[in-house]
This record gives C-alpha cells, structure tokens and sequence, in this order.
C-alpha cells in the first residue's frame, strides 16, 4: 500500500514539473517573439506600422501576465470569485493611471488656452527672466543707480 502512494506521490511530480517546463516554453517564445517584433520597429519609418507593432507587443506581454499568473500564481485553478477580486481593483487601477495621465496631458497643453490672467503672467514671467540674463552678462542697465 505504501509502495502505491510513494508511486503516485512521484507521478504527481513529474506532471507539476512538465508544467512548469510548458509554461517556461511559452513565455519564452512569447518573449522571443517580443524581442523579434521589437527589433523590426527599428526599422519601420509609418506611424502606422510603428503603432501596429506596440499594439502586437503590448498584446503579447498581457498573454505572458496572464501564464506568469495563471501557473505561478495559481490563479488559473481558482473560482471565479476570487479572480474577479483581483482583476477588477487591477482593471481600475489602470484606469485610473490612464485617466491621470490623460488629465495631466490636458492640462499641460491647455494651460494657457482659457485664463487670460495665466497667460499674462507667463509672458511677463518670461520677459522679466529675459532682462535678468541680459543683466547678469554685464550689459549696462539704465536707472535710477546712475
């Protein structure tokens, strides 16, 4: 009897680790292929293709998230519950990263669009540190110190 159980103890064994060694073929053709995409982009000149490329990428690198997940984390065998605890606060997470972005993207480029107050200041800002650098270099400055 115990014999059976050290035999079955091995088998189980020998099936968790050509897993592992599955999963490590995959993400390492997952990777070279990554590498080879990435080494094309080089020498792609169109927008187009360019963003076509780092669409295929970006495609590839979640397919590695999800096997380094899935097997390492063991989350490929869990219920459906406790994956959705996991996904859904990552999948707001990443919104929020995005929308952040794109804010601080709106903003830096609009800053100057809608107060005309801001827009005043930043050109007196500007020309008053152009008249310091002139200054500084040992022109002679004109005033009252005369």
């Amino acid at each position: 009897m115990e014999h059976t159980t050290t035999s079955h103890a091995a088998h189980d064994n020998h099936g968790g680790t050509k897993e592992i060694w599955r999963t490590f073929w995959i993400l390492l053709g997952l990777t070279i292929v990554e590498l080879i995409l990435g080494y094309i982009m080089i020498g792609v000149e169109s927008n187009g293709g360019r963003l076509a490329l780092k669409g295929a990428i970006i495609i590839l690198m979640l397919a590695k998230a999800f096997y380094i997940v899935a097997y390492f984390m063991h989350l490929g065998s869990e219920i459906r519950n406790l994956i959705m605890t996991i996904i859904v606060p990552l999948a707001l997470l990443i919104w929020g990263i995005i929308a952040f972005l794109y804010d601080g993207h709106s903003y830096r480029s609009n800053r100057n669009t809608y107060d005309k107050y801001t827009r005043e200041q930043s050109q007196i800002k500007s020309t008053d540190k152009r008249a310091d650098e002139k200054g500084a270099h040992g022109e002679k400055r004109t005033g009252a110190m005369e």
